[in-house]
């Protein structure tokens, strides 16, 4: 469903360029250009000017609708947003286990240990000694 309304939304934006290009610009590099002063043809400026308007305002709802509807299909389909939203559904494991320490280790490696992805022996990196800070040095002068 998702595919083929991205098709449609594809026709209708070419469709659309197609017809703002072919419009009458009001004095630049138009394509459209060209007046139809002394001749007689399907659409008169003035017709031609009022379909032209007409098929873009219709082409842009259309345009403004698929993308609305895009993006809400896209938005119900999302993965969950948090982590704690599928943390249930793994079974007991995560249920049955104590909480892994707080300290030492990362966040992500307790995550696992929880989920029974990493092995709960596994010993957590010990925590690096913050470095003294460097005296700052004097200027020298010449």
């Amino acid at each position: 469903m998702q595919t083929v309304l991205i098709v449609v939304h594809l026709i209708i934006v070419l469709a659309l360029i197609g017809v703002v290009l072919l419009q009458r610009s009001e004095g630049g590099l138009g394509l459209g250009g060209g007046g139809s002063s002394g001749t007689q043809g399907f659409l008169t400026g003035r017709g031609q000017a009022n379909a032209l308007t007409r098929a873009t305002a219709i082409l842009a709802a259309l345009f403004f609708t698929t993308s609305m509807i895009l993006a809400i299909m896209t938005h119900r389909s999302a993965a969950p947003r948090s982590i704690f939203e599928g943390a249930g559904q793994s079974g007991a494991p995560a249920a049955n286990q104590p909480a892994a320490p707080s300290s030492g280790g990362n966040l992500l490696d307790q995550l696992r240990q929880q989920q029974g992805d990493a092995p709960a022996s596994t010993p957590a990196p010990a925590p690096a000694s913050p470095a003294a800070p460097a005296a700052p040095a004097a200027p020298q002068s010449r």
